[in-house]
């Protein structure tokens, strides 16, 4: 055995004896690994959807038939997590998925970084109904799983207007284009014509908050009969959840300072660890028309808007970032976040002949995200002198409009695919050819000029807190704004070619091939390829692999976004914070124009079903990727005189920018077992097990600066969180018992251990298994009522501990940096679902 075999071996024995003899089981043959491509029945659906739509292009092919391998998660499925949101859904359900749990995060707290097989969220490419979603506005900038990126929002579209979700776990660039290094999630709508559902869902935590409750209706009308419209509208009210402990630190200094704990008076001083309030309010609508017997016009598309309310650190009494006026005991400031989602997609589809078919279709989205901030204030408007220096304005607004972000891209498709003949004793040659044309937007617009300012001119002059005598800060507390020199109107053009070809050389070998060249007015051109074969030795038994090299095209998100605030260095104002890659600041640094992230992936696999109604799948694969995009770490005077004379020539104490500064490589594991019993009394039993071992390393640090070490660039507290921060290890064991009218569901999830460092000591967090339960009874053909609980055992992370004494006494009960389930504990949940 070699080491990286031992190595993975040693993972899965760290899960538990089961979980090690089925990997054993399909280790033992010289560790081939095979993949979960029949995921309706992981978790115990039913068997309605087995032909995918990803991965392939062509029409019918099952989701066992696939050289690579794909998850098929229907509606039953989804529901069975017993999730109210599409993300956390998928991490219950998905075995190489990830929805990492932050808090006290600014707007990751919202929009929480989704990720595929260990990657980051801007990797993983998302689809919906095969076409091209856009990204969020929001970059991820705070100490969370992929810091540095602009990802996919999961949660914008709701569950009820979700027929089933493909998961394609592959390198797919050159078939679907960038951000396909991890693979492919695809959002299949629903399209019923005729049927319709109301649900009503309600529940909390085992400690009474988190109050969830949703209403939620689908239906489909038939448009006359040549067509149909489904629409969906879902309201989602998530109440905030706190597991903020006793908080006794003492400081004689900065933001932490005085008691935070007063048992008199706990709302004045209760900080907000955990979820943040949310209230989702969600329209979707899915549509098609035959216009003729070979042509369909077809739409779909939707809005989401969103209000979330979390909270920064406490402002103690005695600081300099207090107003004793104003907050005498000290306050906490909250941070209001609005999201708002909309997309709309259309297009013609249709047949040239028998064997060949065409689509065009354009597809529009935009995501803006508005910060606001409440309960807070700007000390230096309150404390800057008036104009005669006879004395202190005295005033400050208590709430500003910290500024907002706006990403929109539009995306124009078309496509042609068929089948020619190509030899009288060869199988059709499959072909499909494409054009996209897309232009991406990124916008930063200013907020209120007290959110970022420092005074009301935005002085220059040092302005001191009249009570500490200490110069105090720019900007209102806890999320300073965005300012004017921070505004960005920017946009970018693309477009793309590729051509795709997939075959059966023999009854038993199928064999595929795609290219695809892409051309970006920034980050210039891209040729990435792929090559991918099945080989079935019989009915119950194939292998299959690919190999395809990928790339990531750099966000206008990244290329454009910064975020500066005012800081008092050694008696001067200097501003610190992300300037953007674009601007001639960072040439000054030597930091070079954002180039693509380019990948190599190799995968091989097995498909077995030894025995009737048992189904195995196991895939290994490996992800090298090179000029990974990350934001660095603050650039300091410190680091040489280079930097120092770069920094004082701006006006800067500290500065960092995103760079494509990484290589690194990601190996794993992905396992699935089902098995499907008949018991006596027509009663089923449906047992399922999915693994997925991942690992990451960092192979190499290298600087576009001559002046900027690669040491000081990506220090060792981002590196943790790349290697360390997400799961190594997932597995889910599940049973789904039917009989009657009645369904009982207990699913089983072991997340592995993560690691992180962020503003202290490291820690590693141990792994857990979180159970949830769930009993369904279907009480007449149109009516199911379910009871059920998640995380029923109470689960909650390891503790801080020793380690983390200043976290534990000021209130940090447990991490918030890296945890892929949260901190809430326990809940239950009662759900109506009416068919009609």
């Amino acid at each position: 055995m070699n080491k990286n075999t031992e190595n993975q071996t040693n993972n899965i024995a760290r899960l538990s004896p089961l979980a090690a003899s089925i990997a054993a089981l399909c280790l033992g043959a010289s560790f081939q690994v095979l993949a979960a491509d029949d995921a309706p029945q992981a978790t115990g659906q039913k068997k309605i959807e087995v032909i995918t739509t990803i991965g392939t292009r062509v029409s019918g092919r099952m989701a066992t038939e696939s050289p690579a391998p794909v998850d098929i998660i229907g509606e039953e499925q989804l529901a069975q997590s017993g999730a109210t949101e599409l993300g956390r859904a998928l991490q219950i359900a998905a075995p190489s998925f990830n929805f990492s749990s932050t808090t006290v995060s600014d707007g990751s707290d919202i929009i929480r970084p989704a990720t595929l097989r260990g990657l980051g969220p801007d990797q993983v490419l998302v689809l919906v109904n095969g076409k091209r979603r856009h990204q969020q506005a929001l970059v991820n900038t705070q100490e969370t799983v992929g810091k540095g990126s602009a990802g996919y929002d999961i949660n914008a579209i709701p569950l009820s207007a979700v027929k089933r979700v493909e998961v394609l776990r592959d390198g797919a660039a050159a078939q679907y284009g960038s951000d396909a290094i991890a693979g492919v999630i695809n959002i299949v709508l629903k399209d019923s014509s005729e049927a319709g559902s109301l649900r009503v869902e309600a529940g909390q935590t085992y400690e009474g908050d988190g109050e969830n409750l949703v209403l939620a209706a689908n239906k489909g009308f038939a448009l006359g009969d040549a067509g149909f419209i489904n629409l969906s509208l879902e309201y989602r009210d998530r109440g905030e959840t706190n597991r903020a402990g006793p908080a006794t630190l003492e400081l004689t200094g900065g933001n932490l300072i005085g008691k935070w704990w007063d048992e008199n008076d706990q709302s004045v001083v209760r900080l907000h660890i955990g979820d943040a309030e949310s209230k989702n309010l969600y329209a979707w609508v899915n549509g098609g028309y035959d216009l003729s017997d070979t042509t369909e016009l077809y739409f779909f598309g939707g809005y989401s808007s969103r209000d979330g309310e979390s909270a920064g650190f406490f402002r103690g009494p005695g600081s300099d970032r207090t107003i004793p006026e104003l907050y005498p005991k000290g306050f906490l400031p909250q941070l209001s976040t609005n999201v708002d989602d909309t997309s709309a997609a259309a297009g013609l589809r249709g047949d040239l002949n028998e064997d060949w078919k065409w689509d065009v279709g354009a597809v529009w989205g935009r995501s803006e995200f508005s910060f606001n901030s409440n309960n807070s204030a700007n000390v230096s408007w309150y404390y800057e002198p008036k104009p005669d220096n006879s004395g202190i304005y005295g005033e400050t607004p208590t709430s500003a409009h910290d500024g907002t972000l706006i990403f929109e891209q539009t995306t124009v498709n078309a496509d042609i695919n068929g089948s020619v003949d190509w030899g009288a004793n060869l199988e059709p040659l499959y072909l499909a050819f494409g054009l996209e044309l897309r232009q991406d937007a990124y916008q930063i617009v200013a907020g209120d000029p007290w959110s970022y300012s420092y005074g009301r001119n935005n002085g220059t002059t040092p302005i001191l807190h009249s009570d500490t005598g200490t110069p105090v800060m720019a900007g209102i507390q806890g999320f300073p704004g965005f300012g004017p020199k921070q505004a960005v109107d920017k946009d970018r053009s693309s477009y793309a070619l590729y051509a795709d070809a997939e075959t059966n050389l023999t009854d038993e070998l199928l064999v595929g091939a795609a290219v695809r060249y892409e051309h970006y007015q920034v980050a210039g051109d891209n040729v990435s390829g792929k090559l991918s074969g099945r080989y079935e030795f019989n009915d119950s038994f194939s292998i299959r692999g690919t190999v395809s090299s990928g790339f990531r095209a750099p966000g206008v998100q990244q290329i454009n976004y910064s975020q500066v605030l005012t800081n008092l260095v050694n008696g001067e104002l200097v501003e610190t914070g992300t300037v953007a890659n674009s601007s001639p600041v960072a040439a000054e640094f030597g930091i070079e124009d954002l180039d693509v992230e380019t990948s190599l992936s190799y995968s091989i696999g097995m498909v077995a079903e030894p025995i009737d109604d048992l189904k195995l799948s196991l895939d290994i694969f490996q992800i090298d990727i090179d000029d990974r995009i990350v934001i660095s770490d603050p650039l300091t005077a410190d680091i040489g005189p280079e930097v120092a004379a770069a920094l004082a020539a701006n006006r800067l104490g500290a500065a960092q920018f995103f760079t494509n500064s990484v290589d690194t490589r990601t190996r794993g594991l992905d396992l699935v077992a089902t098995y499907d019993i008949s018991l006596d009394h027509g009663a089923d039993l449906k047992l399922a097990a999915a693994l997925s071992l991942v690992d990451n390393e960092v192979k190499a640090i290298h600087s576009q600066s001559s002046i900027i070490p690669a040491e000081t660039l990506f220090g060792d507290v981002q590196k943790l969180r790349l290697e360390e921060g997400q799961p190594g290890e997932k597995l889910n064991l599940s049973a789904i018992y039917q009989l009657s009218d009645w369904e009982v569901a207990l699913n089983n999830t072991y997340y592995g251990e993560v690691s992180g460092q962020a503003f202290g000591p490291k820690k590693t967090w141990s792994g857990k298994w979180l159970t949830d339960l769930s009993v369904s009874y279907q009480a007449t053909d149109e009516l199911r009522l379910t009871i059920g609980g998640t995380n029923i055992f109470d689960v909650y992370p390891d503790k801080w501990g020793e380690e983390g004494n200043v976290y534990s006494q000021a209130g940090f009960t447990y991490g918030w940096e890296t945890l892929p389930f949260g901190i809430n504990g326990g809940a239950y949940y009662a759900r109506a679902v009416y068919n009609f």
